[in-house]
């Protein structure tokens, strides 16, 4: 005798391994987890914001010649190093900046740089040509002299001198 095969049976034991398969935890809990109910959404991207427009050149000295005598475009007629005890020194500072600034001669005298004398003057922007002007009625005394052209606190050409 023949015995009936049961699909039905079958059927059922298939579906019930599935239905049993699908149940199964992953090994990390983490990976299928919801996002928390707590956590905000994330942000939108921050609008772009224009490249800010770049600063104008600081001022720059690119030039200082020495001289007893400038002309009317406060240039030194005849550079020089070395000077009389009764002369005018004059620094002929030319600077070439996209800005106005102030510019400061300081002036001082042997080797532990003794400070004789200093001026401070404005400087309009683009290029320029400023006269610093030292002068001492009794006269100089003779020695070594530095000068230091600077803005800012900082230095940014010098110049060594001297008066005999």
């Amino acid at each position: 005798m023949t015995r009936p095969f049961p699909t039905s049976a079958i059927a059922a034991a298939l579906c019930a391994s599935l239905a049993l398969a699908g149940c199964k935890k992953p090994a990390d809990d983490t990976a299928m987890a919801p996002p928390p109910a707590n956590e905000p959404a994330p942000a939108a991207p921050a609008p772009m914001e224009p490249a800010p427009m770049p600063a104008p050149a600081a001022l720059s000295v690119t030039t200082v010649d020495l001289g007893n005598a400038v002309g009317p475009d406060n240039r030194v007629a005849a550079p020089m190093t070395s000077f009389a005890k009764t002369d005018t020194i004059h620094a002929s500072v030319a600077t070439d900046g996209g800005s106005a600034g102030e510019l400061t001669a300081s002036l001082s005298f042997g080797p532990d740089k003794q400070p004789v004398d200093s001026q401070n003057l404005s400087v309009a922007a683009g290029p320029q040509v400023t006269d610093f002007s030292f002068s001492k009625p009794d006269g100089w005394p003779a020695g070594n002299y530095m000068l230091e052209i600077s803005s800012g606190g900082m230095v940014l050409q010098s110049r060594e001198f001297e008066v005999k």
